[in-house]
């Protein structure tokens, strides 16, 4: 059985902190942002029985550097698991996600995914795409080997492996489970880790993913963070965001910066904070939605908040939920951190740069390039990839949720991916 302990940072702390945070000034104008159009996208998928239960959610890319035109990119499907495309949006594999461990338990769903490149295993090291299994609460970890035709993914999940933050299988079934995620690999030691936030609350843990027989991974919990879930105003008084009784403002999107071990993560209804990866000093708000400060209340009736006067605390780049979050990176290391505003259809970007706090500088919509294929509407999960893929990508990818795919069957509610040309994004940021 694999060891775990934890050491929360406490939330009066953090709330002490938080006093002298101010989110950073907002950019003037009201100007609609710049439109990009698609290059691909994946095929449709159904959230019902005759789909597979599957629901689009958070890519990731996998460059082949062997051979970068036979790239992969990795996306989970919640119920439906996993699914691999190539560089053309074509379906490549299907991972099923685990049923639960008895009748009526919750069944796997897969949340998020992120890579580990050069993992260590038993035997050798292997690039690996770790997920976030939201019905089970645990991390599952893939192989990737692009040699076998068919299936590049191959399942190495230590059997052992134990919940991430529910203490027996009755919590799983309630499902406030692993959720978001992010992968860090620390350059002074080494060591891999898994950054995982929790559903409904505002919790993230640091996990280290650790080897174990037979080329299987594992992994044991080293700390946690709380983050807020209520905030002093301007005016002295204390708002917290609008949720169902019970529920605390979560956190999904997440992304680490690997040149500085500095942890992004999107608190949907709050905003975007920053952080160390390793979970040992207070966050730092980087910019907060405009929704921020709103009174609201939410109706048992309706099962809505209804929202209250706007007092203006909010910012003008973000609308709720702030979801997938990624870097943008040019050649030197500049770049930019991407994050997706749901609640308008557009994409927000900020300076990568600490030294110039993450100064907010552009943003854009995806929409459609033509009858057949469409943009990106309340987007979820966000991937990009500044390194040359082949002939159709030199340029790099952008890869973006599309959670609400048209033109399709409106009977269904379909979802999807959508491949971006980077070089347009960047193009459109400069």
């Amino acid at each position: 059985m694999t060891r775990h302990w934890s050491s929360r940072i406490s939330v009066l702390a953090l709330a002490t902190a938080l006093a002298l945070l101010t989110p950073l000034p907002a950019a003037a104008g009201n100007e609609p942002p710049p439109a990009l159009t698609p290059r691909a996208e994946t095929p449709a998928l159904h959230d019902d029985e005759a789909g597979g239960n599957a629901d689009a959610d958070d890519p990731a890319i996998w460059r082949n550097t062997a051979d970068p035109d036979r790239s992969l990119v990795v996306a989970t499907a919640k119920e439906g698991g996993l699914r691999v495309y190539d560089l053309a949006a074509r379906l490549v594999q299907s991972i099923p996600a685990p049923p639960g461990p008895g009748a009526g338990d919750a069944p796997g769903r897969f949340n998020n995914v992120d890579l580990v490149h050069g993992l260590k295993l038993t035997a050798g090291r292997a690039d690996v795409a770790v997920t976030t299994d939201r019905g089970n609460d645990r991390l599952r970890f893939y192989r990737i080997d692009p040699n076998t035709p068919g299936r590049p993914l191959s399942d190495i999940t230590d059997p052992s492996a134990v919940p991430v933050f529910s203490a027996g299988q009755a919590e799983i079934n309630d499902q406030r489970t692993a959720y978001g995620l992010a992968t860090w690999t620390d350059r002074a030691t080494g060591r891999s880790y898994a950054l995982v936030s929790r559903r409904e609350r505002t919790r993230i843990a640091l996990l280290e993913l650790t080897p174990t027989a037979g080329g299987k991974v594992a992994y044991r919990k080293i700390r946690t963070l709380d983050l807020p879930s209520s905030f002093r105003l301007p005016d002295g008084s204390s708002w917290s965001p609008c949720a169902e009784p019970g529920e605390l403002p979560q956190v999904e999107g997440m992304v680490v910066d690997p040149d500085n071990g500095v942890l992004y993560a999107g608190q949907e209804d709050v905003g975007i904070w920053r952080l160390r990866a390793d979970l040992t000093a207070a966050p730092e708000l980087v910019d907060t939605v405009r929704e921020y400060g709103v009174p609201a209340t939410y109706d048992d009736a309706t099962e809505e908040c209804v929202a209250g006067d706007d007092p203006g605390y909010g910012g003008t780049h973000l609308s709720a939920d702030v979801e997938g979050l990624t870097f943008v990176t040019e050649s030197g290391g500049d770049g930019y951190l991407l994050a997706s505003s749901q609640g308008d259809n557009t994409f927000a970007a900020y300076d990568r740069e600490l030294k110039d706090d993450n100064e907010y500088e552009g943003g854009f919509r995806v929409t459609a390039a033509s009858a057949t294929l469409d943009g990106s509407e309340e987007c979820d999960g966000a991937a990009a990839l500044g390194k040359p893929l082949g002939a159709r990508y030199p340029n790099g990818l952008l890869v973006v949720q599309d959670g609400h795919d048209t033109p399709g069957d409106e009977e269904r509610a379909a979802t999807g991916f959508k491949f971006v040309d980077l070089g347009d994004v960047v193009e459109t940021l400069d």
